[in-house]
Formats: C-alpha cells, sequence, structure tokens
C-alpha cells in the first residue's frame, strides 16, 4: 500500500507549512495579469503559480470549474498543471465538488483519483449531499492509491445554513463529519477524509455540537484573505484543531501576480501568518 494522504500531507504542511493555494484563473485576474481569457491564457496563468509557490504551499487546489468552461482545451491546461505540480513535489487538490451515485460516481473517483488517469490529483473535493455512502466508491479508492478527499461539512456561503444547520444539534452537517470521524478513526493522525469548513463559519460547530478535533480529518478553510477571515480569526475558530487546518487563499495571494517572485513573497507572508497565529 502506498503512504496514506494523511501521511503524505502532514509531511508536506511540515515542510512547507500550513498553506492551500487555491489556482482561480478568473477572467478578472487574467485580465490583470496581461493574459487572455482563454486556455491559454489559463495554462499560462497556472503554471506561473504552481513555479511560485514551491516550497511555500503544502497543496494547490486548482478549481476545476475555471478550466472546464474552455471544453477540451481547457482539461488539457488542467492536466498540464497537474502534471507540472507532480514533477515540483507539490500536492494538488482538484477543487471539482463531485458528488453522484452508483457507477457514476465511480466513473468521477476514476477520473479524479486513479493512477492512470490524466487529471489524477493528490485529493479531490467531494459533495455528500445525495447521502454520505454515495461517497463510497471515491472514499475507497483514495484509500488504495494514497490519495484523499475532501467532503463538504460546513460552509460559509450565505445558502449553506439552509441545508447544513436543519436539524440543530442532530443536523445535517453534524451526521455527515460523524460519518467522517467514524472514517478516519484508525488513523495515527490525519485520515485520508478531510473535511471543507469555512473560515468564517463563525461558532456554528460549537451550536451544532460538532468538535473537529475527534475527525482527524484535514481541514480545507476557505476564506483566508479576500473573503474576510485572518490567520488569527482561523486559530481562534478552530482553537482545538488547528493543528488539522490547512489555511486557504486564493484571490488575496493571486493578486501580486504576474511576477513569480511577488507570488512567492505574497504566499510566504500568509503562511508565515498561519504559522505564527498557531
Amino acid at each position: 500500500m502506498p503512504p496514506s494522504f494523511g501521511t503524505r500531507l502532514r509531511a508536506a504542511m511540515e515542510a512547507s507549512g500550513p498553506l492551500c493555494v487555491g489556482i482561480d484563473p478568473h477572467p478578472g485576474l487574467l485580465e490583470a495579469w496581461g493574459l487572455e481569457n482563454s486556455a491559454a491564457g489559463v495554462r499560462s496563468f497556472s503554471l506561473t503559480v504552481v513555479e511560485a509557490m514551491v516550497g511555500v504551499a503544502a497543496i494547490l487546489k486548482p478549481q476545476v470549474a475555471l478550466y472546464e468552461r474552455f471544453g477540451s482545451a481547457g482539461f488539457a491546461a488542467l492536466e498540464e498543471t497537474l502534471s507540472a505540480a507532480k514533477s515540483a513535489g507539490i500536492l494538488t487538490l482538484a477543487d471539482a465538488k463531485r458528488g453522484d451515485i452508483g457507477s457514476t460516481m465511480a466513473a468521477y473517483a476514476t477520473a479524479w483519483l486513479d493512477d492512470a488517469s490524466p487529471l489524477a490529483s493528490d485529493a479531490v473535493t467531494l459533495s455528500p449531499y445525495l447521502g454520505y455512502e454515495s461517497l463510497r466508491p471515491a472514499i475507497d479508492l483514495a484509500a488504495q492509491t494514497g490519495r484523499g478527499v475532501f467532503v463538504l461539512g460546513l460552509t460559509s456561503n450565505p445558502e449553506g445554513p439552509s441545508v447544513q444547520h436543519v436539524g440543530g444539534e442532530k443536523s445535517v452537517a453534524k451526521s455527515i463529519i460523524d460519518q467522517v470521524s467514524a472514517e478516519n478513526a484508525g488513523a495515527e493522525d490525519m485520515g485520508h477524509v478531510g473535511l471543507v469548513v469555512g473560515a468564517t463559519i463563525g461558532d456554528a460547530p460549537k451550536k451544532l455540537g460538532i468538535d473537529l478535533s475527534l475527525t482527524k480529518a484535514p481541514l480545507l478553510t476557505p476564506g483566508l484573505g479576500a473573503q474576510g477571515a485572518t490567520a488569527q480569526d482561523i486559530a481562534t475558530a478552530f482553537a482545538g484543531s488547528y493543528h488539522q487546518v490547512l489555511g486557504t487563499s486564493s484571490r488575496d495571494i493571486l493578486q501580486a501576480g504576474p511576477s513569480v517572485n511577488a507570488l512567492r513573497a505574497k504566499a510566504s507572508q500568509v503562511r508565515d501568518e498561519l504559522l505564527a497565529a498557531g
């Protein structure tokens, strides 16, 4: 068996710090960088980010939708980005938020987590709202290949609570998070099933009776920087589970481009703030 994703991620966090940098080639950022809003522009943007983040980010998170909008050429750019990150020794998390049932879920799992796939990433984001067990093909394949999955748990978008918080202390979110905890129970440190938990969720875990420190889950916490959360905010909100946190920033860092040195300097600053807050 290959080393587990939790083991690999912990090694990356210790070597480079607890930072996840999103690769989000939005049209506005492409324009700001002087690039075309095209697959070629997305490719150039992405490879620049990969080059800049060596030794600074534990993991890179390309936003799949921003490649998918250009069809096969966009996916080719994504494949090249994933390959470049692998060559550079940086873990990758495909932010695809896949979720389906049966053979369709198995196909998604193969696309993002199978060694033979050109889209194979070190991890992929998943949506559990067809039922946690609908994700089983991806969860099991990730374990077999030394990869991981990040399941949407408590998101910070305004619409999220209308589903996730339903049920109070028996909420939908708590049910999902309890099942992730059971999945990771045998891990010594972090398991291969992570959670996406918004950096700006405030006291939602306490209100819902959720203890994230019991999950052994890597915690992807989008919202750092442009969405308003600081490293200290995250350290406070995740006081008992901060050692599991991947502080996640996209626009706040990407706005420093297109200079590789400027991108690296900004990411280093964010990474150092996360380390100091802990």
